[in-house]
């Protein structure tokens, strides 16, 4: 067995500092709860991570199923503000979205972030972000179906180079591309900050490579299937970020805890359950002319487990674009947890 470069043993050293308990193995890119008057709702978002925080450990704020690529910069500093203010209580990891279409403008939104975590503390970069939870920051590849691998690269670089934390978010649905494995290993090979990669492409290509990407924590974002991915059974991946996590948190949970415990038949039940579920809600949203499926599917979801069987009596929730889901997706969405046996019998507002 060939020893680890260099390298790979800086990023294990830093993940070991930034995630002195393990990096944990699923993650949530929470949504974003607005009032009626459409601004952050304080009290939503603080409620939601309560209720998700005995099984979900990390979270993306924001994510693309937060709205990342939508909300201005001043909806993004409050809905840190909000959360920030809860990773502390819930002992919670945070990765900080900075979704942008072109590389100066997310080493823009990363620096400025950093800036204003060091105004609250003052103690050095590593400190600062410790004590706001945040363990990194996590960017996308520039927007444009005809970029090459070069040019994907050297923005990726031009960010890495600032030596802040970094995930990369492999998100085809939204830049229009697609890393390539090399490309990926090069930037592992060249930086110990590059400390966790996200694909949601669902094409894998990447983790299913064999490229060494050496002490980079993988995280799987695509949905369905869920036991054969992780390298707990001899997958490619070590956990997931999965956007499902926002309303089926505990059922993620058992499944990874199950294939750990080795209860791989009780594990590929809930699997196949939540994979139904799911894709019968994604279902649902498709064609919503505002919002996009991640969100919007994980609203309706979400709008169960806060309000329980009588959901479809609150209000529906909001969306960034400043409409309501419609009560008819509101309606099918309840109708589909029951099918499956996933509504809860009390939901965590009431």
């Amino acid at each position: 067995m060939s020893r680890p470069t260099q390298t790979a043993v800086e990023r294990r050293e830093l993940l070991a500092r930034l995630l002195p308990n393990g990096v944990p193995p699923l993650w949530c890119p929470l949504i974003t709860h607005y009032d009626r008057d459409g601004a952050i709702d304080q009290p939503r978002v603080a409620a939601h991570l309560r209720h998700l925080s005995p099984y979900v450990k990390g979270f993306l704020v924001p994510g693309s199923t937060g709205d990342g690529w939508e909300l201005t910069d001043a909806e993004t500093r409050r809905l840190l503000e909000v959360v920030i203010e809860q990773t502390a209580k819930l002992k919670l990891h945070l990765l900080v979205g900075a979704l942008k279409t072109e590389g100066a403008a997310a080493l823009q939104a990363i620096e400025e972030t950093i800036d204003w975590i060091g105004a609250r503390t003052q103690d050095g970069l590593e400190n600062n972000l410790a004590g706001a939870g945040v363990c990194g920051f996590t960017i996308c590849p520039p927007r444009g179906k005809d970029l090459s691998q070069q040019q994907l690269g050297a923005a990726l670089r031009g960010i890495l180079e600032r030596q802040a934390p970094v995930a990369i978010y492999q998100l085809p649905q939204v830049t229009q591309n697609e890393m390539s494995p090399e490309l990926v290993a090069d930037l592992a090979r060249q930086f110990p900050n590059f400390i966790l990669f996200k694909d949601t492409s669902g094409a894998d290509r990447v983790a299913l490579s064999g490229q060494k990407l050496e002490n980079v924590f993988l995280v799987r974002g695509a949905e369905g299937d869920y036991v054969r991915w992780l390298k707990i059974v001899r997958g490619p991946y070590d956990g997931f970020l999965l956007s499902s996590a926002n309303g089926f948190a505990r059922e993620l949970h058992e499944i990874i805890e199950g294939l750990r415990a080795r209860r791989a038949k009780a594990a590929q039940k809930r699997s196949e359950q939540l994979t139904s579920c799911i894709n019968e809600v994604f279902g649902v949203v498709t064609g919503l002319p505002q919002g996009n499926p991640f969100a919007n599917a994980n609203k309706a979801v979400d709008h169960f487990f806060a309000f329980g069987p009588k959901a479809t009596g609150a209000p529906p929730p909001r969306l960034h674009a400043g409409v309501s889901l419609p009560a008819d997706v509101i309606q099918a969405t309840g109708d589909t947890l029951s099918r499956h046996g996933l509504m809860p019998e009390k939901g965590y507002l009431e």
